[in-house]
């Protein structure tokens, strides 16, 4: 038989024989996979646009969007008084901050062990509920390993006949050494882990809230984490492969909300450049139209001045890439060339406006988007922290692999943006890889497009990764589908 086989299929069987190497493994397996079929269907939670949000993302993922406070009122209410559920509900929604909250009250030896023999078992009740619609050996894979014995003990408790003493001697151990506190948190997450068989973000993950870095770390704790990507995702994306433009941007935006943090802690990027540049070029600059939102430890004029340097780059760069696509049709976003600053005019779509900032110090009216070599030498020094930072490409590879254009979940298609159209609703059509392509297949193509990009890695990938700036701000692209920013 085997001779009838292409390659492709002998990979295929070599890797299931190499996980299942006998016929009796394979056809058990395959029992339980058909009858996983009549298991009730696990909850997809899905959220979008969570810019940064790190803190609203992760009480929201904690408490599965609300569902778990029904459930334990339901297991609950003739056992325990409101008060005790919501010790209950706290303790699984932060367990670190619940447990320290209420650690004084553990004083005395025995009542702390009253308190992690009680929680432990109502932890586990819900387990039990949560279970039904799961395969024993997917929840299996959702124990902690040092505390797989102790849950299994107590999920099938009321089977054994063994009486409560059992598993008390078992957390009785645990407290002599004080690991019992973290059998509690360790159940926690457990119930939070079985509360929703899958988390789908649906776009964006920073934007204008602090910090991108924290987002992405608490999403890839997560057992089951898919992404939908969003426009501020494609920018980052490009930043992280060194699309000069893209960087420019994500710094703009980063400074314009004063969230810089992110960029300096959580990515080790330096910004030292950029605060030289605002220094020298727009050292006399008051940059009344680039006055950044809240507070922080840097000066409020000096983080003017850095917006607005890294605006007037990005107006640059981002001219740049439209000269080099003219297909794309996007011309009339260029406006440095239409500056007069003689007079402080500009045109724009044939009238011509008064600017509110007529102070350009870098600006050449007889080459409009080129850097002049001060901003050479600082993007240069803030590219080369971006593809250099290991964190960054760590986190961006992964919303890439477990990430697409689109995603479909029974009846429900999740994507963030639009499905670009024209005034009758026919899909408008754009060229990726010299193909007119629209709908589904616009989707697709720019998907490969994507992961092609970040195969290549920051080396190859900078002229090419003009696709990136395109679903941050394209016309026609899915993740923005507006005219202009």
């Amino acid at each position: 038989m085997a001779a009838h086989l292409d390659p492709s299929e002998m990979t295929l069987l070599q890797a299931l024989a190499a996980r299942y190497p006998t016929a009796d493994l394979a056809l058990a397996e395959a029992a339980a996979l058909r009858a996983s079929l009549l298991l009730p269907k696990g909850t997809v939670h899905v959220v979008s646009d969570v810019h940064g949000e790190y803190k609203k993302l992760r009480h929201i993922i904690n408490n599965a969007s609300g569902s778990l406070r029904p459930l334990v009122e339901t297991l609950f209410a003739d056992e325990m008084t409101a008060e005790e559920i919501q010790q209950l509900l706290a303790t699984i929604y932060y367990p670190h901050e619940a447990i320290e909250y209420w650690r004084p009250a553990f004083s005395q030896p025995e009542r702390r062990r009253e308190f992690v023999r009680r929680m432990l078992r109502r932890q586990l009740r819900i387990v039990r509920a949560l279970a039904s619609s799961r395969r024993l050996s997917d929840l299996r894979e959702l124990f902690p390993p040092e505390r797989r014995e102790l849950f299994e003990e107590l999920l099938f408790e009321p089977l054994t006949g063994r009486g409560a003493v059992y598993v008390d001697e078992m957390i009785e151990t645990l407290s002599l050494h004080d690991r019992d506190l973290s059998a509690v948190r360790a159940a926690s997450r457990l119930v939070r882990d079985l509360s929703v068989s899958e988390i789908v973000v649906a776009g964006d993950l920073g934007d204008r809230g602090p910090r991108l870095d924290r987002v992405i770390d608490y999403l890839l704790e997560q057992p089951h984490v898919s992404f939908t990507w969003g426009n501020h995702d494609a920018s980052w994306m490009g930043a992280c492969l060194g699309h000069t433009a893209l960087i420019a941007t994500v710094l703009r935006i980063s400074l314009r909300y004063r969230r810089l943090s992110q960029l300096e802690e959580g990515y080790g990027v330096i910004v030292a450049p950029l605060e030289r540049l605002a220094r020298t070029a727009y050292a006399d600059d008051p940059a009344e139209r680039f006055k950044t939102k809240g507070t922080g430890l840097r000066d409020d004029l000096l983080m003017a001045r850095m917006q607005k340097a890294a605006a007037v780059m990005q107006f640059k760069l981002e001219g740049q890439v439209v000269k080099r696509h003219p297909e794309w049709l996007m011309e009339q976003r260029n406006l440095l060339h239409r500056i007069n600053l003689a007079e402080g005019k500009v045109g724009v779509d044939g009238r011509t406006y008064r600017m509110l900032d007529t102070h350009l110090p870098t600006l050449d009216p007889a080459d409009p988007y080129a850097l002049n070599a001060e901003e050479q030498a600082c993007m240069d020094r803030l590219r080369q922290s971006f593809v250099s930072s290991s964190r960054l490409w760590h986190h961006m590879l992964a919303v890439v692999r477990s990430g697409a254009m689109w995603l479909r979940r029974d009846q429900a298609l999740i994507f963030h943006g639009c499905v670009p159209v024209d005034e009758e609703g026919q899909s408008l059509s754009l060229e990726v890889d010299g193909q007119e392509r629209a709908g589904r297949a616009l989707f697709d193509a720019l998907d490969r497009v994507v992961r092609r990009f970040f195969r290549k890695g920051a080396e190859e990938a900078n002229e090419d990764a003009d696709w990136l700036w395109y679903l941050w701000t394209g016309p026609r692209s899915p993740l923005f589908g507006k005219d202009r920013m």
